[in-house]
């Protein structure tokens, strides 16, 4: 691993245009190549793709992993990630072309002297994907891509990719794992092993899993940090944008019943990271105030042999993460009786992890009507989308946090 400076890990799966230009991008790296390493997951047996890898021998070193599994990225890159032996490791996307200085800059200013920092590069151009209807992408030659990278050496870059952008600084500081990127993005191969910073196999499709990774690796303490100098193009191609939709739905309820969190919920019910960032202060307060000292939060269970689920349930303390029901009101719908319900999370009902339908009843309690207007629209409309029958309770004066705990 010492000799070997950085591990370049790629997903791949019938992408051999887009990746044979991200391999002449890796050829062309100012970096001298004995100091990187190419590692594949590539989740097909493909002839054209081992050929591709031969043609860059004695330019690259490519080490390939393959196997015949169904597509999942997470999987693809944690097959790569498993199999690096660089002292970092750098994710990027099969479709992603590199600037030639990216590989040495990275290593230059961000990990020679043993950092442990998570660093994102900038990539430019994913407004050039092609929607699912073109069957056809033309194949650039690869001097168009180094002329543009020439032409990006001295433009203001910061424009180019949100995340660089004063508009985004604050949310960035906020939630700097929201911004993670896995089309290219680094992280030390220790720190991966040290924590068990694999992916999560468990988004199956298109979506936030690049978020969820960040998430966790903040969690150790490693800073999230937007590069400087590192920079990328995405390479156009075919993408089915009503499947990648339906998609990330799915991915976003998984990852929010992963990880309940408020800012989290205010992402997807409000439009984005940026007005999670300017809700944030204000939802905390108006929530505390509504919970009397306790915290909301949703629960799920059954009664009468129906699926049932309360919003606006008032959580007390617990034990391994998991929050105790402090609340009169759900030990009335649901009985007193041990596991009279099947799941607590706390969540204030912006967002919920269930699909469409998923329960008979939506109760909401009477902290929910307390809240803005703003905060129990967004509770009621979640509420009908997951409930085929929703009863609001009217609002009531908040009970002292010690009468319910």
């Amino acid at each position: 691993m010492a000799d070997t400076k950085l591990s370049i890990v790629i997903p791949y799966k019938q992408r051999l245009r887009n990746i044979r230009a991200v391999f002449t991008s890796l050829a062309e790296q100012t970096l001298d190549q004995r100091e990187f390493e190419v590692v594949v997951g590539a989740m097909e047996y493909d002839p054209g793709f081992v050929s591709l890898c031969r043609e860059f021998t004695g330019r690259l070193r490519i080490v390939s992993v393959l196997t015949a599994e169904d597509w999942n990225t997470s999987k693809a890159r944690n097959l790569g990630i498993r199999h690096a032996t660089g002292q970092v490791v750098v994710v990027l996307d099969a479709d992603v072309a590199l600037a030639p200085d990216a590989l040495r800059t990275l290593w230059e200013r961000y990990y020679q002297h043993g950092q442990n920092l998570c660093v994102q590069g900038q990539v430019f151009g994913y407004d050039e994907v092609i929607d699912g209807d073109v069957d056809t992408v033309e194949e650039q030659p690869y001097d168009v891509y180094r002329a543009t990278f020439a032409e990006l050496a001295g433009a203001d870059r910061s424009r180019l990719d949100p995340r660089w952008s004063p508009e985004y600084a604050a949310a960035f500081a906020r939630f700097p794992w929201a911004f993670v990127r896995t089309g290219f993005m680094a992280l030390p191969t220790a720190t991966i092993r040290r924590h068990g910073l694999l992916l999560d196999e468990g988004f199956t499709g298109w979506g936030a899993e690049d978020q969820e990774w960040g998430l966790r690796i903040s969690r150790t303490g490693t800073p999230i940090v937007l590069g400087q100098g590192l920079y990328g193009i995405h390479l156009p191609h075919r993408r089915d944008f009503a499947a990648q939709d339906r998609s990330a739905t799915e991915t976003n309820r998984y990852y929010l019943a992963k990880w309940p969190r408020l800012e989290l919920e205010l992402a997807l019910a409000f439009g984005g990271w940026l007005e999670a960032d300017r809700l944030y202060p204000e939802a905390e307060r108006e929530l505390a105030a509504a919970a009397a000292g306790l915290r909301l939060g949703v629960v799920r269970g059954t009664v009468g042999g129906a699926r049932v689920l309360a919003v606006g349930a008032l959580l007390g303390p617990g034990r391994d993460g998991v929050r105790s029901v402090a609340d009169p009101e759900v030990h009335a719908l649901f009985g007193q009786a041990p596991h009279a319900w099947e799941e607590v999370l706390p969540l204030a009902g912006f967002a919920l992890p269930y699909a469409d339908g998923a329960v008979e009843e939506c109760h909401l309690l009477p902290p929910v009507a307390r809240l803005p207007e703003r905060y129990r629209a967004a509770v009621r409309k979640e509420a009908e989308r997951v409930a085929r029958k929703v009863l609001a309770a009217p609002a009531t004066a908040p009970a002292p946090a010690a009468a319910v705990a």
